[in-house]
C-alpha cells in the first residue's frame, strides 16, 4: 500500500550530468525550440516542453511527447492526458492551477517509441533545468522511462510504484503512466487503477504535509 510508505525514502544516484544554467523557464523554453541535438529534431513538428504552473508544488515528468502533444506543442493533451488530468483532479488537484507538467523528451519518437539512450541523453540537461528552474516539492514519475531518466532505477515499474525516493532532496514517486491506466480499465481491488488511486492519496496527503510546514 503507498499509504504505508509515505515516510520510507530510497536513496537515488546523483545525475549523470549537472543541469544547463538557464536563466529562466523562457530562456530553456526558446533553447528547446531551436534544439537540433539529436534525430527527433527532424520528424517533429512541434517541440513539446511544458503545460501548467511553473511556480506548483508538484512536478509530473512523463516519458516522451505523442502524436497529439507532436500537433499542439502541449504534454499529455491525448488521452492518456485526459486520464492524468482527471486521477489529479480526484484529490483536487487542478493541472493548469497546481502541477507542472513535462516529458523526458521534448520531440516525439517516430510512432510512438520508446525515445533510444542518446536521445535522453541530449534532452537530459533541459529535464534537469526545468526541474531546478520550477524547484517542486514533489515530483511524480510516470512510467519506465522517466523513473530511468531520474533515478536510475532500471526495476519494473510494477516493483517501486507507490515508493518514495529522494533525489537531489526531491521527494520522488514513481507511477503508472496513465497510458498504461487506459490499456488496464479495472478498476477491481489490486489492479493498476486501483493502485493509482492508492498512490495519488498519498501524494496529495504528503503535498499537503509538505506546503504547511
Amino acid at each position: 500500500m503507498a499509504g504505508e510508505q509515505m515516510d520510507l525514502f530510497q536513496l537515488a544516484p546523483e545525475p549523470a550530468s549537472p543541469p544547463v544554467d538557464y536563466a529562466s523557464l523562457d530562456e530553456l523554453n526558446r533553447a528547446c525550440q531551436t534544439c537540433q541535438k539529436c534525430r527527433l529534431a527532424e520528424t517533429r513538428t512541434h517541440v513539446v516542453v511544458s503545460r501548467g504552473n511553473p511556480q506548483a508544488s508538484l512536478m509530473v515528468i512523463g516519458e516522451a511527447p505523442g502524436q497529439q502533444e507532436d500537433e499542439t506543442g502541449l504534454p499529455f493533451v491525448g488521452k492518456a492526458g485526459q486520464l492524468l488530468d482527471k486521477i489529479l483532479a480526484s484529490v483536487n488537484l487542478d493541472s493548469e492551477r497546481d502541477v507542472y507538467i513535462c516529458n523526458v523528451i521534448k520531440c516525439r519518437p517516430p510512432g510512438n517509441r520508446n525515445p533510444e539512450p542518446d536521445e535522453v541523453a541530449a534532452c537530459k540537461p533541459y529535464l534537469l533545468a526545468q526541474i531546478r528552474l520550477v524547484n517542486p516539492k514533489i515530483i511524480l514519475l510516470a512510467g519506465a522511462v522517466a523513473v530511468q531518466a531520474i533515478l536510475g532505477d532500471k526495476r519494473g515499474i510494477t516493483k517501486i510504484r507507490g515508493q518514495w525516493f529522494e533525489w537531489q532532496g526531491y521527494a520522488c514517486m514513481p507511477v503508472f503512466h496513465p497510458a498504461f491506466l487506459l490499456r488496464n480499465p479495472s478498476r477491481e481491488v489490486g489492479s493498476p487503477k486501483w493502485l493509482m488511486w492508492q498512490d495519488i492519496q498519498a501524494v496529495r496527503a504528503r503535498l499537503d504535509q509538505l506546503t504547511k510546514a
